[in-house]
């Protein structure tokens, strides 16, 4: 059971930093195709406003693959001068890094319910409705919540949390 959820949540989390780069393609696409309208004299009205969309998709969805492999800013020199004091430095960190993305995953979804309320528009050429484009924030906020909350829950449970470095090669819990 837990190794399942384990590895279902290993998948969710490259699962949405593989659509984060598909969205920073998507900004190149989009990059490219305005460069051709421009030299073309054809209108391609909104374009500045999908690859700011893309951005803002691209970021939020990648945060929670991110996290759990150490590409977030940590103060690994800071934890490894707390010595045998260490888990409680990962411990604190883990604690506000779950109330931060909680606290910004709880108002991201409460922020795209209200867009699509009041049927709130994008104000530039492309008039989006802008709840469409909330989607895949308050997605990668709820994921990158959920990623602080398994770390921290795995923490408590075995003495290590699931952040791996890709750079390090080795893992910040041991």
């Amino acid at each position: 059971m837990l190794r399942t959820l384990r590895r279902f949540l290993d998948t969710l989390y490259l699962a949405s930093g593989v659509v984060s780069a598909l969205c920073l393609v998507a900004i190149l696409i989009v990059i490219v195709l305005q460069m051709i309208t421009r030299w073309s004299g054809i209108a391609f009205p909104g374009s500045s406003e999908y690859a700011g969309y893309l951005m803002a998709a691209a970021s939020f969805l990648a945060f929670a693959y991110a996290l759990n492999r150490g590409a977030h800013i940590r103060v690994s020199l800071l934890l490894t001068a707390l010595g045998k004091y260490r888990f409680w430095g990962e411990l604190w960190a883990l604690v506000m890094g779950t109330s931060a993305a909680s606290y910004l995953a709880w108002y991201a979804v409460k922020a795209t319910w209200w867009s699509h309320k009041l049927n709130d528009l994008s104000q530039g050429q492309d008039a989006t409705p802008i709840w469409i484009v909330q989607i895949p924030m308050a997605f990668g906020a709820v994921l990158l919540a959920v990623c602080f909350i398994d770390n921290l829950v795995t923490l408590i449970a075995t003495k290590r949390d699931n952040i791996r470095s890709d750079i390090i090669g080795q893992s910040h819990g041991e």
